[in-house]
Formats: C-alpha cells, sequence, structure tokens
C-alpha cells in the first residue's frame, strides 16, 4: 500500500515555477491526491517550515532517494545526510540469499556530526523484506515505476539496471576497485555537512590587509643579498622595459658615431636607431661621386639606383599596397614629374620609368632644347617606352590638384636655368597646385629651390639642405666602403635592412 513508503527520502520536481522539494514522507493521501514531506528542503535550501504538502497535479516528477525497512522510518541511511543535501546516497538492492524478498544495503554512517563518512569505513547491514511488503500499483506505485524509468535515477543509483521498470526487478551491484576509489574520492570531495558552511561571506580584504607585502621582499631581499643570488628587487622598482627589436642580452656597447668625416660638419642628421649621419660639403660628395664612378660605378648605375631608390619612396607616398593593387584600378595615382636639362633630371626621368612599370600615371614635364645630354636621351629612350606622359609647356600639365609632384628642377651648379620663363611658368604652376612635393637631390642653402618641398631625398651622404627641403630622407646608391675610405670618410653603413631611411634633425 501507499503506506509502506511513508519514512522515504523523495525528490518532487513540480515544475520550474514551484521548484524541486526534497524531504522525508510523512503522509499519503489517496483520497486527496497530497503527499507530505517533512524537514523539506527548497531547491537545496532548508525550508523554515516543517513540513510541506503537494497536489498530485504540481507534481511533475518524483524520485525515490531512500527507501525505508521494516519498522523503521529511517532505516536507509541516516536524515542528517538529508539536511546537508546530499541527493547522491541511496539504498543498494540486492537479490535475498533465501530468495523469498530483497536484502536492502544501507551504508552505516558515524553518528558525529563532523565525521566526513567514508566508503571505505562503512559496513554493509542486511534488512529482509517479505513480499507481503510488496507495495501495490498505487498512486505511489505508478510515480515509482515511471522514476525507475528515468536516467537520472539509473545514473545516481548503479545498483538498478539500464532495463528496470519496477523496484521489484533487481539486478545485483556491480563491485570494482576502481569505481570503489572513484565513490571514495566523490565522499571526499561532496561530503561535508551543509550545516558546516558560514553564511557570512569571505573577507578577502580584511585577509589581504593580513599580508604584509613590504616585509615579505624584504626579506627576501636580504636573504639573496646573503646568500649572494641577484636580489629580485623592491615592489617600487620598476622592472627595465624593452621594445620588439631591442636585444635584452648584454652585448658590446653600441657605437652610435660610425660615420666620420675629414671635416667638422656644420650639420648633423640621427637615424630611428640613433646613429649620427653627418652632413658632408657639395665639395667633398662631388668628390665622392668622381671616385666612384672611376671604380665603376658609373652615372648609368648611379641614375637606376636613384630611380629605384625615388620610385620606391614615391610608391610608399603615394599609399603603398593600400592603394597601388589590381582592386583599386579606378584610384590610380597621377604624378607630375618636374625635370630639368641636366643630371638631375635624368635621375627624375629614371624615376618616372619606374612609376609607369608600377601603374602609376606619369606626366613628364621637360623643357626642349636643341641638344640634351647622351644621359638625358638615354633615359627620354627607355620612357618612351612605358605609359608615361611626355610634355614640353606648362598648358599641357594638369589643371587639378595631383596626387604627388616631383621636382628635379634645380641643379647645383647651373643657376642660370632660374631665370628662364619656363622655369618661373612650372614654379608657379606647382605652387599653385595643392599636391605634395618630393624633391630628389635638391641643392645646398646657398642655391635656395623656387618650390616648397615636404620631402627630400639625399644620395648616399645628406648636403646641409635648408629649412624649404621639408622632411629628408636618405637613399643608398651603391658606393662601396672603401671607396668612402679613400676620400676620407670613416664609414659604416646606417641603412640597415633598407635602402631609404629618414633623418631627424638633431
Amino acid at each position: 500500500m501507499a503506506t509502506d513508503w511513508l519514512g522515504s527520502i523523495v525528490s518532487i520536481n513540480c515544475g520550474e515555477s514551484l521548484g524541486v522539494y526534497q524531504g522525508r514522507v510523512s503522509a499519503v493521501d489517496q483520497v486527496s491526491q497530497t503527499i507530505s514531506l517533512t524537514r523539506p528542503f527548497h531547491n537545496g535550501v532548508k525550508c523554515l517550515v516543517p513540513e510541506v504538502t503537494f497536489r498530485a497535479g504540481d507534481i511533475t516528477e518524483l524520485k525515490i532517494l531512500e527507501i525505508p525497512g521494516p519498522g523503521d522510518s529511517r532505516q536507509c541511511g541516516d536524515l542528517q545526510q538529508m539536511e546537508m543535501g546530499i541527493a547522491g546516497v541511496g539504498c543498494q538492492v540486492g537479490p535475498s540469499p533465501n530468495g523469498t524478498g530483497k536484502v536492502l544495503k544501507k551504508p552505516i554512517s558515524s553518528s558525529a556530526p563532523q565525521n566526513i563518512p567514508r566508503r571505505t569505513d562503512m559496513k554493509n547491514q542486511d534488512i529482509i523484506i517479505s513480499p507481503q511488503q510488496q507495495c501495490s500499483k498505487s498512486y505511489m506505485d505508478r510515480h515509482v515505476e515511471t522514476l525507475t524509468q528515468s536516467k537520472g535515477f539509473r545514473r545516481r543509483h548503479n545498483s538498478w539496471s539500464s532495463s528496470s521498470r519496477h523496484p521489484n526487478q533487481v539486478t545485483p551491484k556491480k563491485s570494482g576497485l576502481k569505481n570503489g576509489q572513484m565513490k571514495s574520492k566523490d565522499d571526499e570531495c561532496f561530503g561535508d555537512d551543509i550545516d558546516e558552511i558560514p553564511d557570512t561571506d569571505f573577507d578577502f580584504e580584511g585577509n589581504l590587509a593580513l599580508f604584509d607585502k613590504a616585509a615579505v621582499f624584504e626579506e627576501i631581499e636580504t636573504y639573496e643579498r646573503r646568500s649572494g643570488t641577484r636580489s629580485r628587487g623592491t615592489p617600487n622598482e620598476k622592472p627595465a622595459r624593452y621594445r620588439h627589436d631591442e636585444n635584452i642580452l648584454e652585448s658590446e656597447p653600441i657605437v652610435y658615431r660610425r660615420i666620420v668625416v675629414p671635416q667638422n660638419a656644420n650639420k648633423e642628421f640621427c637615424t630611428d636607431s640613433g646613429l649620427v649621419v653627418p652632413c658632408v660639403s657639395y665639395e667633398l660628395h662631388k668628390k665622392l661621386l668622381s671616385v666612384a664612378e672611376k671604380h665603376g660605378l658609373t652615372l648609368e648605375r648611379r641614375l637606376e639606383m636613384t630611380g629605384v631608390c625615388a620610385s620606391q619612396m614615391a610608391l610608399s607616398l603615394l599609399g603603398g599596397p593600400n592603394r597601388l593593387n589590381p582592386k583599386n584600378v579606378h584610384q590610380r595615382p597621377t604624378v607630375a614629374l618636374l625635370c630639368g636639362p641636366h643630371v638631375k633630371g635624368a635621375q627624375g626621368i629614371s624615376c618616372g620609368r619606374h612609376l609607369s612599370n608600377h601603374d602609376v600615371h606619369v606626366i613628364l614635364f621637360l623643357p626642349n632644347f636643341v641638344k640634351m645630354l647622351e644621359s638625358i636621351t638615354n633615359e627620354l629612350n627607355l620612357f618612351s617606352k612605358t605609359q608615361g606622359q611626355q610634355v614640353s609647356s606648362v598648358k599641357d600639365l594638369p589643371d587639378t590638384p595631383v596626387d604627388l609632384v616631383i621636382n628635379c628642377l634645380d641643379c647645383h651648379e647651373n643657376a642660370f636655368l632660374r631665370d628662364q620663363p619656363w622655369y618661373k611658368a612650372v614654379v608657379d604652376w606647382a605652387n599653385q597646385n595643392r599636391a605634395p612635393v618630393l624633391s630628389i637631390d635638391p641643392p645646398i642653402n646657398e642655391m635656395e629651390q623656387g618650390i616648397d618641398a615636404k620631402w627630400s631625398l639625399a644620395l648616399g651622404l645628406p648636403l646641409p639642405l635648408g629649412e624649404r627641403a621639408g622632411r629628408v630622407y636618405l637613399c643608398d646608391i651603391g658606393i662601396p666602403q672603401k671607396v668612402f675610405q679613400e676620400v676620407g670618410i670613416n664609414y659604416h653603413s646606417p641603412f640597415g635592412c633598407k635602402f631609404v631611411i629618414p633623418l631627424h634633425s638633431t
């Protein structure tokens, strides 16, 4: 009958609105279809009321956690386990030796409230249940039959097989050293009494204040100083921070002045790494190029090297890979190249040829002369094979601003070109155009250029440029180190892995 289930510890799920209740069955009323639990727990928290009653319509799931023995309302397990919230401790059901009933094996826990029971220390006690105590198909039986089929009940009790449909169908308990060890570890981990857990929160700030960091660090520092090991420092010391390109290993001291010129330079620059790059006079620079040409660095090689470095810098100024890619053919940049009838103009034509090869729209301005230098003629012949456009009149230059203007009009020696009408017209056009200006090998202070530049590119070693030269860059044109030594310059390359580097005023 339903009264046989009195004293059982059950878990009743009443849905999301009411939650889950656990407790010992105190009354079952078949007429009113109600069930009462004493000393209940609601969602793992002990209820304030001593007893709660549920209607059959409110119950969505019922699980039996412990089954009582004959004549004992607390046969299977101690009620203290329920108060500790241990829902996974239940009865182990097995066959009776005489075959007349079922044997319920229950663990006998310690009566001391603070002792944690271990499964290895427990003894099994056999209780015989007669066949007359088998329950009928009452309200409780129907719920028990449903519960034994649930996946959660089979997972909690290994003594019930996966094919269980009723408490009468039992199988022997699976035994093994491995399972016993795992259950013993579970009891050690989750077997604490829930009443012993403090209700107040742990005071982290108060406990942290008890730790004297300064005293501990001082003790560590004193110990390391006495033992001879390297001190780790005090909390007030800041550790050294290194950049991603700096070496943390100890090495030889860095010599930042690795370029020494035979005469005192009136102006110096420095690189991003801090290396000092002194300026040289125009006479020393001209001598350096002459000695390099004598050793095989001809004008054609120097023009090609200058054109490559200048075009590489111009491509970076135009946007680099963000601007020059196949998906941006509609944003093809336009460059106005202003060249004069001299070697500096030939350097600009070489730069324009490389820019045109990289899909840049180049408009080359070069005035008409009866006789041109051989270097200019050769560069024009190569430039004509590209898609670049050559003009000789200022009227043919664009009326709208271009992306970049490259200035190669000025020369270090022929200052009379500044008085020519075509020169003044081109200077006026460049100053009225809003495009930024890049000057290649601009003249020195005494010969100020007519067009204000935003960037200037020096060759080999910088000249003492004026303020109108803008930001100065230095390019490597391939002069060997021994050529520098021959003209009296103690030289060590400041370029590193690049061919064009920025210079900063000191």
